[in-house]
């Protein structure tokens, strides 16, 4: 790739591809035929499908026609390893129609990395992005409108950087795009709460690091910070507004059942996770961007939500919420939403 990490290949950042696969139109037979035709079980919300895309079993929740002429939502879920439970739980019955609840690949309902073509070792943006242009064509679709959460607004920005023609538009909430610098924030709290001073290990891994070679700083950072706290307590630290919101989502997740998604983490890590810095290509993004972030979630604003914001000129609302702020105030969400989305 042309930048740190190795999180995707170089031909995917290139931003240079078209689609290689159209979508189709009501009546018009693709992957899974015309929409009418499509078997799904019917769900508390929708319809349910799981179905093997871009070579892996992927779950998914479908509300509306995406085969229509509105754009369709699709719900990007952060973590990484998470799944979109919890959010169409709390908040589905307030998204406007069509829209789509995608468990992503070895995440939640999806099946397993291990069962996947690519396998368990070769998890990158490039097969995520994949994913999502897959499910596209499946539901027949003519345009997106990507909405991602945390790490899945790197998929939502990079889907619209890569195919801007099926993008209508992009939302991405709490973005994570710098992750460098998120492990600097990580270990910056964990500092904080131990009482000790900050002591970055950038200057000295930059240092002993041979020339040519890349220093794992992010790495390095994550390694002690939770050598500090546990990634628990620190991320909870972080990301919610109160004992309220924590514990109302804590709920909702063992309502759900769904365990697992730590061998996506593991995996992403794998490929260079903590040393990706994708502010560089969100100057190519062409699709308009916005931007809803919690002023109480520190893991992405002010810093991560400003790289967004001023590499892609997109419009930023600030919330008094935390990194779910469907949980803090869902009258806010559901209005900075929809201000999104009709603009």
């Amino acid at each position: 790739m042309s930048g740190p990490g190795d999180l995707s290949s170089e031909d995917s950042l290139r931003g240079d591809q078209p689609s290689n696969l159209p979508g189709e139109r009501p009546g018009q037979e693709g992957p899974g035929g015309a929409w009418p035709l499509l078997s799904p079980e019917d769900g508390a919300h929708g319809r349910v499908f799981l179905e093997r895309l871009n070579g892996a079993e992927l779950h998914f929740e479908v509300t509306g026609d995406p085969a229509g002429e509105a754009p369709t939502l699709v719900f990007l879920h952060g973590g990484p390893g998470y799944n979109s439970y919890a959010f169409q739980a709390l908040f589905g019955d307030r998204l406007r129609e069509p829209a789509v609840f995608l468990d992503q690949r070895g995440c939640g309902r999806s099946g397993p990395l291990a069962d996947t073509d690519q396998g368990d070792a070769t998890l990158d943006l490039d097969t995520l992005v994949g994913d999502l242009e897959a499910l596209r064509v499946f539901l027949g679709a003519r345009q997106l409108v990507p909405l991602g959460h945390g790490f899945g607004a790197l998929v939502a920005l990079e889907y619209a950087r890569r195919y801007p023609l099926q993008t209508a538009r992009v939302v991405v909430v709490n973005p994570w795009v710098h992750f460098p610098e998120l492990a600097l924030t990580l270990l910056r709290e964990a500092s904080e709460r131990r009482g000790t001073p900050l002591q970055d290990p950038a200057a000295d891994l930059r240092a002993q690091t041979p020339e040519g070679q890349y220093p794992a700083v992010g790495g390095a950072r994550v390694e002690a910070a939770f050598a500090l706290l546990n990634a628990r307590d620190l991320l909870n630290a972080l990301q919610f507004r109160d004992h309220a919101s924590r514990m109302h989502l804590e709920f909702t997740d063992a309502e759900s059942q769904l365990l697992g998604g730590g061998e996506v983490g593991d995996a992403l890590v794998a490929q260079g996770l903590w040393e990706f810095e994708y502010p560089p290509f969100l100057q190519e993004i062409r699709r308009p961007v916005f931007v809803i972030a919690g002023a109480h979630d520190r893991t992405s604003y002010p810093e991560q939500v400003a790289w967004v914001a001023d590499l892609t000129g997109g419009d930023v609302t600030v919330l008094d919420t935390g990194h779910y702020p469907w949980l803090d105030d869902e009258d806010a969400f559901a209005e900075a939403l929809e201000d999104a989305l009709q603009r």
